[in-house]
């Protein structure tokens, strides 16, 4: 079969129709109003909470501040309970707050944080739990808030992945004490970057808006020690807009999701997550395990021949953020105490998914896994 003639990417962002967005940036022309808190950026808040159906969204020009800032509204400090299986942004959030990151294992059936593992890894300086929805797949709410109930813990959410998804017609944002979104231009809502802290109360939406705006309360008022991490007008109206057709961009991923599930569950070495009873996924991603043994090749060559397909899939997550040199000296970041997610971070490939996307292009990348098995 011959390569694509054109590079297949992981992931590529859908646009709105730039005569929509340049009406809107004609109006921030006119208004000149560009950032702290302008009209765009207050109706995207409200929209977002609306849609999303939670309380409370407080925008961030990026999702990386967004956490740090969601663990100093908090006031968290000594040790907090993380995943090695994501993004490194969530480990070097705690970093940048001076606090310790403690790895727990994940589960080898959700690629999540292990519970049992989060309960075992407590010590008396632990103040937080910090899970990620990985690829947008709800944690274990209820055990994990169970356990974050019995020891006083926090829990922080990452997640980044989790735009939309809902458990039992609820969204999974409401959990926690707070979630933390990335609308960066990869996700399936962005905003070109950006993110968004979610929280329950009217109080900790004021706190949280402090922190992002230097720490002021008034113009001539700093409340704290804040930081500037503001969402401007432009991306805000770039996001009113993204709005318009997410239920379609996630139903066209669901169906690529869907073939991409149909052409490889048969073949033997391949292992795609299933869709979860009671949820409704957002499909940002298509993760699948390849096991070596009985595919009759390694993940890493078959990332490599795809490559040479003009198929850009990803190591989504490899290596592990525990085996980063910065996080490598800590008792809990060992593979003796990691060993599903060193399992895991050896076998994983997302494979291209996102709207536009056609299902013959689909089609064809399964066509190439399966020549190319041993």
């Amino acid at each position: 079969m011959q390569k694509f003639e054109k590079p297949i990417y992981v992931t590529q962002p859908v646009l709105p129709s730039l005569n929509e967005f340049t009406k809107l940036l004609e109006d921030i022309w006119q208004s000149k109003h560009l950032t702290n808190g302008g009209k765009y950026h207050e109706l995207l808040e409200k929209t977002l909470a609306d849609y999303l159906g939670v309380k409370y969204v407080s925008l961030f020009s990026n999702g990386t501040l967004a956490l740090i800032i969601a663990l100093q509204t908090l006031r968290i400090t000594g040790e907090v309970i993380t995943t090695p299986f994501s993004f490194v942004a969530t480990t070097h959030a705690l970093w940048w707050n001076g606090i310790k990151p403690v790895f727990a294992d994940i589960d080898i059936n959700t690629l999540n944080i292990n519970p049992l593992k989060v309960e075992a890894a407590i010590t008396p300086k632990t103040t937080a739990i910090m899970p990620v929805h990985v690829f947008g797949n709800p944690c274990e709410i209820d055990v994990l808030q169970k356990i974050a109930d019995t020891y006083r813990l926090k829990i922080i959410y990452d997640a980044a992945h989790a735009f939309g998804v809902k458990r039992l017609n609820k969204s999974i944002l409401n959990f926690g004490d707070l979630s933390v979104l990335s609308f960066h231009a990869t996700k399936v809502f962005n905003t070109i970057e950006g993110g968004a802290i979610i929280c329950h109360d009217e109080q900790t939406k004021i706190n949280i808006d402090y922190l992002k705006n230097f720490g002021y309360s008034g113009e001539f008022t700093v409340v704290g020690p804040g930081i500037n991490a503001k969402m401007n007008e432009l991306q805000a109206a770039y996001g009113l807009l993204q709005l318009k057709s997410i239920e379609c961009d996630i139903e066209k991923r669901k169906q690529i999701s869907a073939t991409y599930r149909n052409l490889l569950n048969d073949v033997n070495g391949i292992l795609a997550l299933n869709d979860w009873e009671n949820i409704q996924h957002n499909y940002a991603y298509f993760p699948i395990l390849i096991e070596q043994n009985q595919f009759g090749r390694t993940r890493d060559e078959v990332y490599d021949f795809l490559r040479t397909k003009n198929v850009y899939a990803r190591k989504y997550f490899y290596p592990l953020i525990s085996e980063f040199s910065t996080y490598q000296g800590l008792d809990s970041a060992t593979a003796a105490n990691l060993p599903i997610a060193t399992k895991v971070a050896k076998q994983v490939l997302c494979l291209p998914i996102y709207p536009n996307l056609e299902v013959a292009d689909v089609e064809k990348i399964c066509d190439f896994i399966k020549s190319f098995r041993g």
